[in-house]
């Protein structure tokens, strides 16, 4: 699944592709912790639940990446695995991941989901994700 980080003033910007809504959005939060860390570096040996109502998509976006920081922040985890499924306006997401400890190499913390460059939308039949973090 393509994703990307890119800088904006003094935040950092993600951008996140797929063949669905929700692979855009598994996408950007691939992009968000490969900001913190080398994702290769993490094991999926953990799995949380996450659900959320949100009609909007790009509200929606903003909610899913704030809920899995703050999971990471409440739980001491790191993540690498997203599987996000929307039905209308709602959303489950099972993800996965491991505690943080000493041999995986910290980047930069990613704070939360801004509305900055806000966007959710298909190009030529490929939705693309996109917004600003606070780093």
């Amino acid at each position: 699944m393509p994703f990307s980080y890119f800088e904006h003033d003094a935040d950092m910007g993600v951008i996140g592709c797929g063949e669905t809504m929700a692979q855009a959005f598994e996408a950007v939060a691939q992009a968000v912790f490969a900001i913190m860390t080398n994702l290769d570096g993490v094991h999926s040996r953990d799995e949380i639940t996450i659900e959320f109502e949100e009609a909007d998509p790009e509200f929606a976006l903003v909610i899913w990446i704030n809920l899995i920081l703050g999971k990471a922040r409440e739980s001491g985890m790191v993540f690498n695995d997203f599987q996000l499924r929307r039905n209308g306006s709602q959303w489950r997401a099972r993800i996965k991941g491991e505690k943080w400890h000493d041999a995986l190499e910290r980047g930069t913390e990613v704070k939360g989901a801004t509305f900055t460059m806000l966007s959710v939308r298909q190009e030529k039949g490929i939705w693309v994700a996109q917004c600003v973090v606070d780093v």
